[in-house]
């Protein structure tokens, strides 16, 4: 499957944001969004002047496909289904895209990025009622049971992880018992629940054109 090997610091660069694509270090001095806050390239300084539409609206999508390390052809397919689904196209996007386990594995804090989660739940470190899924893209439902493997309790990953998850918090929709390494999706998200600057209905009108 292809996948993104360059530096992640640029990915924050070109959407002018800093999308926390790399975890505890995003939060610190280290951050290469922090040092270099334009645009990646040889001319990244320069660029500037008024945007068209749909560049404006390309720009969204990029950003929130880049959020959640998805490629075109996997967030397109949301974008269908949240299409297809009863109430606001925008508002399911965002809702199917926060209920992917990799997703959830990185709110309830067991990853330090959703990089990292998604390589987490590939190598079989977690259970979803008591079964084992290692399928990130798998949908999480209100009240499903995400578990650490007792034998992956002790992952330096994990356990760097919820050290530094005071950092970012805990989303009041997802109840985390550190203890037992588990957490509980309470329910799925509200858009209010979201705080990310993501306009999704620029995304909506580029899909729909």
């Amino acid at each position: 499957m292809a996948r993104y090997t360059d530096s992640s610091c640029k990915l924050c660069r070109r959407e002018n944001l800093r999308l926390y694509l790399k975890g505890d270090r995003c939060y610190g001095d280290k951050c290469g969004f922090e040092r270099r806050a334009y645009a990646p390239g040889q001319h990244g300084q320069r660029r500037g002047g008024k945007l068209s539409d749909y560049r404006i609206q390309l720009r969204e999508k990029q950003k929130v496909k880049r959020i959640y390390g998805l490629l075109e052809k996997q967030f397109r397919g949301y974008y269908y289904r949240a299409e297809k689904q009863k109430g606001i196209t925008g508002t399911n996007l965002l809702i199917l895209l926060e209920s992917r386990l990799d997703n959830v594995v990185y709110r309830m804090g067991f990853a330090a990025s959703r990089k990292q989660a998604r390589q987490l739940v590939r190598h079989n470190h977690f259970l979803v009622n008591n079964r084992k899924v290692n399928i990130p893209s798998y949908q999480v439902t209100s009240g499903d049971e995400i578990a650490v493997k007792d034998k992956s309790k002790k992952v330096p990953q994990v356990v760097e992880a919820m050290e530094t998850v005071v950092r970012r918090g805990i989303p009041d929709w997802i109840d985390v018992d550190k203890e037992k390494v588990k957490g509980i999706l309470k329910a799925l998200p509200n858009r209010e629940d979201l705080t990310m600057p993501i306009q999704e209905q620029l995304i909506i009108e580029l899909y729909s054109k």
